[in-house]
């Protein structure tokens, strides 16, 4: 399925460079507000584990998970619960996500951190993450050659951007940190190949990962069970998506799950 995405994800690229002048990316910079400090919100909670709590209509795997999908709705019950993040789904084609969910948000609630949430691979993509408000980018080193993920997330720093980079083996955590000086590591507990999903994983890699350097554990997390084990294991956040998305009321779901 990675192979599929990042296939489509080359298309839109070509689309965007049609769409998208280099000749007006830096003016257009200029009127986008500053992004915010996305670890350093992560890294200051008060909580257990700081919490990334996802806007995610659909998935390739699970096909249309909310239903009453109202993207700035989700977000408000979100802020309601004080979560330290956002991640916003902005692929259409495979997670039935859009750019404007995310300027949308940050318009209404410029006070909570973004993260897009997308497979990018080319800069073209990090200059549009920030143009549509984005705080933060994720990199996935499955999708990324080392040089690639080096080239984004240096890019993403020269904005202002913070970059979560996410792993999901040992190689590709050896890779990147000889690559790059990630500030955040995220484990994907979920087989980007597969859809398997399991919190195994984090506990697996945490001893590949330098003690200093902070992890948000990601997919799959489901109870406060899930929440103490993680935070356990030295997991300082979590990324939630499906859990949230399936609850009727999602300020007191992410209350019970994290308060």
């Amino acid at each position: 399925m990675l192979h599929k995405i990042i296939a489509e994800k080359r298309r839109e690229v070509e689309s965007l460079k049609r769409r998208l002048d280099h000749g007006k990316i830096e003016e257009a910079l200029g009127a986008v507000a500053a992004p915010l400090p996305f670890v350093d919100r992560l890294l200051s909670s008060k909580r257990k584990v700081s919490v990334i709590a996802e806007v995610k209509k659909a998935s390739p795997s699970k096909g249309v998970i909310r239903p009453d999908f109202d993207p700035l709705a989700l977000a408000q019950a979100y802020a309601d619960a004080n979560v330290e993040a956002m991640s916003v789904l902005t692929d259409e084609k495979f997670f039935q996500g859009n750019n404007d969910y995310l300027t949308t948000i940050k318009r209404e609630i410029p006070t909570t951190p973004l993260l897009r949430k997308d497979f990018i691979i080319d800069p073209l993509q990090v200059y549009e993450a920030r143009l549509i408000g984005a705080d933060c980018i994720l990199l996935i080193a499955a999708a990324l050659e080392p040089r690639q993920l080096s080239e984004l997330a240096d890019l993403a720093a020269e904005l202002g951007m913070d970059t979560l980079i996410e792993v999901h083996n040992e190689a590709e955590i050896e890779q990147t940190l000889a690559h790059t000086k990630p500030s955040v590591l995220g484990i994907n507990n979920r087989d980007l190949k597969t859809f398997e999903t399991t919190l195994k994983t984090t506990e697996r890699l945490m001893s590949f990962i330098p003690s200093d350097l902070p992890v948000i554990s990601e997919s799959g997390i489901r109870s406060r069970e899930d929440i103490d084990y993680l935070a356990g294991l030295g997991a300082r956040g979590v990324l939630v998506g499906e859990h949230f998305m399936r609850q009727q009321d999602i300020t007191v779901a992410v209350k019970e799950l994290v308060d």
